[in-house]
């Protein structure tokens, strides 16, 4: 099979310092342009990593086999609905978009065309997480979990750097939400019940139960005193409590995600984050909201 050329939808931060590195020094595709909303700043990042940068979406997605988005969900998943249709394999950001009917159309989209699609959700994805993912289950006799994410990005002492309107509109639930909700759905089941309240700030607390008879609690947050932030996934089952090892950002998070595109591209077998698995996060999301709009 030839390289597969991979193009980058996004010009923000998140695209600037994660996704055209990884997609500029991966040995095994070609980076094949830069679109963005804003013509000057996808010339200058194209510029920065020597590949072209494109005037016209359309003219990105007919130079590429396949294109990564790091754009807002509500701008991604119309565009990449364009993407599928024009025979691009997908690699997503999370949440693939704010609402079941958006994250539907895209999943149907990408199915008609028979495109390999991947949801970058970083846990996911990085060495140590993955890793200790893996192991989880490989177990059964699960009894309860829970993800608790707090984050500082919208208070006076937070780290503003991947901050952006949409983040601060739609809160902790839809930006670390997603990323709480795919750890605990592979060891726990998919979530047959959803109960939700807002805690301070834009904190929303989420009680699941799950279709394996356990259940799990995930606390999200982007307000939390900077003293307060911290993530933790714990499990407790009848093998004992397993808590996931510390974690930090992880420069290889999204190399491993482009292999799994390529995997899924060449063998034609879904990758398990790919925009069904994407869709149903964003279905358990929007279930959270209406329960806290109706209390």
């Amino acid at each position: 099979m030839n390289r597969l050329r991979i193009g980058l939808v996004g010009t923000g931060p998140w695209a600037t310092a994660t996704h055209a590195p990884a997609l500029a020094k991966h040995s095994d595709i070609d980076f094949s342009g830069v679109w963005g909303r804003r013509p000057e700043a996808a010339a200058t990042l194209a510029a920065a990593h020597g590949t072209s940068v494109h005037e016209d979406v359309d003219q990105l997605f007919a130079a590429s086999d396949a294109v990564a988005f790091a754009v807002p969900p509500d701008v991604q998943a119309p565009l990449a609905e364009r993407a599928a249709a024009a025979g691009c394999h997908l690699l997503l950001d999370k949440p693939v978009a704010t609402t079941p009917e958006a994250g539907r159309r895209l999943a149907q989209a990408a199915e008609r065309a028979h495109v390999a699609s991947v949801v970058f959700f970083t846990l996911r994805f990085a060495d140590v997480t993955s890793a200790w993912l893996d192991e989880q289950r490989a177990m059964d006799g699960w009894y309860t979990g829970r993800a608790d994410w707090y984050g500082s990005f919208y208070t006076p002492e937070g780290n503003t750097l991947f901050s952006s309107p949409w983040r601060e509109s739609r809160g902790g639930l839809w930006d670390v939400g997603p990323h709480a909700l795919s750890m605990l759905l592979p060891v726990l089941g998919d979530v047959s019940e959803v109960a939700a309240a807002r805690g301070p700030g834009d904190t929303v607390h989420l009680i699941l139960r799950h279709t394996s008879g356990a259940s799990s609690t995930a606390a999200l947050s982007l307000t939390a005193p900077e003293k307060g932030t911290g993530l933790t996934v714990e499990l407790r089952g009848e093998n004992g409590v397993f808590v996931m090892p510390p974690w930090e950002r992880s420069d290889e998070a999204i190399g491993n995600a482009i292999d799994a595109l390529l995997s899924a591209v060449r063998t034609g077998t879904p990758d398990p984050c790919d925009v069904r698995f994407g869709l149903r996060v964003t279905e358990i999301l929007a279930q959270a909201e209406e329960r806290i709009a109706t209390t």
